[in-house]
């Protein structure tokens, strides 16, 4: 009879996870919330640029709350995707590898994330 060491019962709620593993979980999130958001960005895309009519109704469905948080967490997925892409990119060129670095790095995206969104935010709404 063999001996298995993996644990029986895990409980995903308990585990503290690493800035690196978040980080890499919030790059697939961002990734499907993108892929399923494509129908819906091509609507208002299409909306916005046929007439001005169009235009005016895109306008002033981005009015609503609802709309703008929408296209906010759009913008999110898109900036947090591209960022931990591109430090996912210098992992594989065997940059970050060690463990210090690799959390220094994730949190070098979640700090240039943090900049890049006041940027969009400052220039969206105020």
């Amino acid at each position: 009879m063999s001996y298995d060491a993996r644990p029986k019962y895990l409980n995903l709620l308990k585990i503290k996870l690493p800035v690196a593993g978040m980080i890499s979980i919030f790059h697939r999130l961002t990734g499907v919330l993108l892929f399923l958001a494509i129908p819906v960005s091509l609507y208002l895309l299409r909306l916005s640029i046929t007439d001005g009519e169009s235009f005016q109704k895109a306008v002033s469905l981005m009015l609503y709350p609802i709309t703008r948080f929408f296209v906010l967490l759009i913008i999110w997925s898109f900036v947090h995707h591209l960022i931990t892409g591109v430090r996912f990119l210098l992992i594989d060129m065997e940059f970050f590898l060690d463990r210090k670095a690799s959390r220094v790095s994730a949190w070098g995206v979640v700090v240039i994330e943090a900049i890049v969104m006041a940027i969009i935010i400052k220039g969206l709404f105020l």
